[in-house]
């Protein structure tokens, strides 16, 4: 039996670094016009970072966005969703029951768009050993339950500090000499000449290094951007079109 493989379709929309907050709520309609076929497709790629915080077992973040929530779960009954987990959302998989949550470690994962390979992932994969020490230990399943612990002594304090720290920060600066600084992880992320797609870096730009093409998908939360696939005709790989929602 030949082995089940992921797809993208025409049509499909990609979605990155949303950072839901409290001055960030845009994004609740855009989701609204699509469960309402306002918008229509068929998949949904959630590339992470959509919430500014959302961990599964920490209390509070899941009440804070209980309505966001709610409303992907209604959508994920009619439309494919895919979810690669960021740094800021994580330990989803029991929040989002119908929807395919890619954690940190299945990243990058490869999907096809008509037998043309790509390489997709949240962004944060290829990193420092510090950083990938931190992650781990947040990930840690003890450390989400003691945090979640003390957040609701405290009330939610520990989550209200970093939902705080997160609305002061400055989501849409441009990263000085971009292109030099990934041409490593392209290397590793992929040994083959196939498309990589990922957000993280909120920079909206795309390029050619060594004959990989590379796409790293602008901010919702800057300017409210989303990208939907559609085919292209001198290209085999599918052209992304930048939509502004409005």
């Amino acid at each position: 039996m030949p082995m089940c493989r992921n797809e993208i379709k025409d049509g499909a929309i990609f979605v990155a670094d949303v950072h839901l907050n409290n001055k960030r709520d845009k994004f609740y309609s855009f989701l609204v016009d699509i469960k309402n076929k306002k918008i229509k497709t068929s998949q949904l790629f959630l590339m992470g970072d959509i919430f500014d915080l959302l961990v599964g077992g920490v209390s509070y973040t899941l009440k804070k966005n209980k309505k966001y929530i709610e409303l992907i779960n209604e959508i994920s009954k009619e439309v494919e969703i895919f979810y690669f987990e960021g740094n800021h959302d994580f330990n989803l998989e029991g929040i989002f029951p119908k929807v395919k949550v890619y954690d940190f470690y299945k990243q990058p994962q490869l999907f096809f768009y008509k037998n043309e390979p790509i390489v997709l992932l949240h962004g944060d994969k290829v990193t420092t050993i510090d950083y990938k020490i931190y992650t781990s230990f947040i990930r840690f399943k003890p450390t989400i339950f003691i945090l979640n612990i003390l957040d609701l002594l405290t009330r939610g304090i520990i989550s209200k500090a970093i939902m705080s720290f997160q609305v002061k920060k400055d989501l849409c600066k441009k990263i000085k000499n971009f292109k030099n600084i990934i041409q490593k992880r392209v290397k590793i992320l992929t040994k083959q000449k196939h498309l990589i797609i990922e957000g993280h870096f909120h920079q909206g730009v795309n390029f050619q290094i060594n004959g990989k093409k590379y796409i790293n998908l602008d901010s919702f939360a800057c300017n409210k951007s989303f990208f939907i696939v559609q085919s292209h005709q001198s290209f085999k790989e599918p052209f992304l079109k930048k939509e502004i929602y409005r």
